[in-house]
Formats: structure tokens, sequence, C-alpha cells
């Protein structure tokens, strides 16, 4: 009898009411007979319930232990991240790379942002070959590098990366007049790079933008290279640009690695790192005569260029 009451306690709504609608069709002496017969069956369901409910609150079947490790699996452990230092934005080329590239501003590179210790770091290079009246070929070369360590608030470091990674492209991808936009996956960079390239017109010349995000492990890379010819100068070869800036960008994830190197942080650090460091090379002066991109590159060429013309 117990369990039936218990049972009807526990029905859905709709199941009870038709119950219901189903005893009015009764006699009245039939309903009188149920209702005697329920309610003492239900008063007895209650006072059960209620000490079932009461033994369970007070805790005393649930051992100790068990309490105490249901509380640590609550907490997630987190993974230690493969990196756990930043190299020197300003000196993650070296100056081969640089006279390359950026071959009359080799040694201008300047910090661009207050850089955090161990948290993000950006550099930036001009390069600007003047032939007066002949025109001239300028460069905009920057680097910028952002950690994301593990913790327990925001979680694993690398996987902060790769959300830090997709969000990096997708600005890229959106900048104010950009034209003929394309994007393509780099080959042998870091663990997963995107280049995000486009034409960008600033008082009526045209500058080759050439942005590579890379991810490895849990530093994010952004390398932005552009590059155009003023005053009449032939605008350079877009090709020749991107295989400068791929270049760049492998040298720049070697010297994240470098700056690990030793460290208790790399030691977790994955082969594709190894992978990426062998398939790296210095540019060549030949595929880095044309070198550029840019958003903001564009923004200052244009500017320092009509400064050194007059």
């Amino acid at each position: 009898m117990q369990r039936a009451a218990e049972s009807d306690q526990h029905q859905s709504p709709r199941i009870v009411r038709s119950a219901r609608v189903a005893r009015r069709g009764r006699t009245g002496r039939a309903r009188v007979l149920v209702g005697a017969a329920v309610v003492p069956v239900l008063l007895l369901a209650v006072g059960c319930s209620s000490d079932s409910d009461s033994d369970s609150a007070s805790g005393d079947e649930t051992p100790a232990g068990l309490k105490e490790t249901a509380t640590e699996s609550a907490t997630p452990e987190v993974v230690e991240a493969a990196y756990a230092v930043l190299p020197d934005a300003c000196e993650v080329f070296a100056q081969k790379t640089l006279k390359s590239v950026v071959p009359e501003g080799a040694k201008s590179g300047k910090a661009i942002n207050a850089a955090e210790e161990n948290v993000t770091g950006d550099c930036r290079w001009i390069s600007l070959d003047n032939n007066g009246v002949d025109g001239s070929q300028y460069r905009w070369l920057s680097v910028s590098l952002h950690l994301l360590e593990s913790n327990a608030a925001n979680g694993p470091g690398e996987d902060r990366a790769y959300k830090a990674y997709r969000s990096k492209v997708t600005s890229a991808k959106s900048v104010d007049g950009a034209k003929n936009v394309k994007t393509e996956p780099v080959k042998g960079t870091g663990d997963e790079a995107t280049v995000v390239r486009y034409d960008l017109k600033k008082d009526g010349d045209t500058f080759k933008q050439q942005t590579i995000v890379v991810r490895t492990e849990n530093v994010v890379i952004t390398l932005e290279y552009n590059g155009a010819g003023l005053a009449g100068e032939k605008t350079p070869d877009a090709a020749v640009l991107l295989k400068s800036a791929t270049a760049a960008a492998k040298e720049a994830v070697e010297s994240v690695e470098d700056a690990n190197d030793g460290s208790d942080a790399s030691a977790s650090a994955s082969p594709s790192k190894s992978a990426s460091k062998s398939a790296s090379k210095t540019p060549s002066a030949d595929a880095t005569k044309a070198s550029s991109s840019g958003g903001s590159g564009a923004d200052v060429s244009s500017d320092s260029t009509r400064e050194k013309k007059s």
C-alpha cells in the first residue's frame, strides 16, 4: 500500500489529472470509499518521505572520504603550458634578415607598445630607399608576441592561444579599405599559421600587405610586412614579399623556442616545434628586395615618405 501511494505522489501532473477525472465518473459512494482509503496512506507516505529527507540531510550515511574525493574532482587540473617566457620582440630577427627585409631600416627597430614582461611584446622597423625624383621603395615590418599562460581561471594556455589565434586572423581580414583580400595557410610554421594578403591604397600609392598569424604552443605571433613603390616607383611583387614574410615568421617562432630552451616549461613542447625549426631559413637577398605589407604600416609609410621628400 505504501509503495502505491509513493508512486501516486511521483506521477506527472497530467497523469494525476486523468485519474481525478476518471474518479469523478464513479458513484458518490465509490468516491467516499476511495477518499477514505487514500488519505491515511498519503499521510503515511508523507511521514516516510520526511524521515528519508532528514536522514539524507544529516549526511550520516555518506563516508567522509567520499565527500573529499568529490570535492577534489570538482577542481580541474591545469596542465602547465609549454612556454613560460618571451624573447625581446626587437631581437627576434638576425641582422642578416633585417638587412634583407628592411634594408634601410635594419637598426631602427622600435617598440610599438609598452610591453608586459613575458606576456606581450612588439617591435617595428621602417625602411625607405629614397631615390628622390626616381622614386622610392618603402618597407614596413612589425612583429607582435603574445604568451598565454595556463591557470585555473582561464584554462590551458594552449587552448587560450588557439582562441587568440583565430581572433587575430579574423581581425586581419577586416581592415578598412582592404582590397583583393586572400587568406591561406602557411605550412611548416609553428603549430598553425595563416597569411592574410590584400592591397591598400594610401595617397595614391598601393601597399601590398602580408599579415601572418602563427600559433606555436601557447604563444601567438603576428607578423606584418608591407611594401610600396612611391613617387612613381614600381609596386613590389606580392609573391616576393610573401616569401620574405614567411621566412621571417619562421625565424620568430625559432626565437620563442630558443628563449625557452633549457627551461622546465619547454620540456613538454611538441615535436612540431623542431619540425618548424628545421624548415626555417633566412630569407635570401633576392627574395627580399621588394618586401612589405600593411594596415597600420601603410598609414605610417605615406606620411613618413612625404616628410622625407619635402
